[in-house]
Formats: structure tokens, C-alpha cells, sequence
């Protein structure tokens, strides 16, 4: 692995740790079993199962906030905090790296 590529994997994973708690505060209103499963999966030792991992991915990517549009143009995507393109690439390699399909 070259600097560049370990340097990637920490930015990956500090946009990871920034959104996971996000995602599991929005997840824990709408399935809180599912919440509770996969706060108890990141807790134990920061992985998450193959189901879980899949909603991450596509909360992530329904969440991008830095769209380039403005208001007149689309779309509003409010939310407690704010997700750019690169922020969904960088959860979105994270989970490949973990073997999860994205």
C-alpha cells in the first residue's frame, strides 16, 4: 500500500466514523432493531453485516447534500449533517475494502 493509498484509507475512514452515527441516529426513528443490531456490530469492532452494510451505501448516496444544484434547480436534501459526493465515494470504498458489494 503506498502513502497515498494509506492516506485515502484514514480519510475513509474519518468520513465513516463522522457518518455512521448519523446514519444510526436517522435508522434508530425508522427500524430500531436494525439500528440496534448495527450499533452493536460498529461497537464491537467497527464492521458492519452485508444487510446493514447495503443501507449504509444507499443512505449515503440519498443523502448527498453538495449536490452543485441550487434551490431552484433541486434536489433539497436536509439532514443533520452535510454529505458531499466524495464523502459518498469515500463510504463507498470503505465498504468495498471490506468486502461488502456497493
Amino acid at each position: 500500500m503506498t502513502a497515498h493509498d494509506q492516506e485515502a484509507s484514514r480519510t475513509d475512514q474519518r468520513v465513516v466514523n463522522r457518518l455512521v452515527p448519523v446514519w444510526l441516529q436517522e435508522m434508530e426513528r425508522h427500524d430500531a432493531d436494525a439500528a440496534r443490531r448495527a450499533q452493536s456490530c460498529w461497537d464491537d469492532d467497527g464492521t458492519l453485516p452485508e444487510d446493514i452494510a447495503r443501507d449504509l451505501a444507499i443512505w449515503v448516496t440519498a443523502r448527498v447534500t453538495d449536490t452543485g444544484f441550487n434551490e431552484e434547480e433541486g434536489p433539497d436534501v436536509t439532514g443533520p449533517a452535510r454529505i458531499t459526493p466524495a464523502d459518498k465515494e469515500s463510504v463507498h470504498r470503505w465498504l468495498a475494502e471490506r468486502g461488502h458489494r456497493v
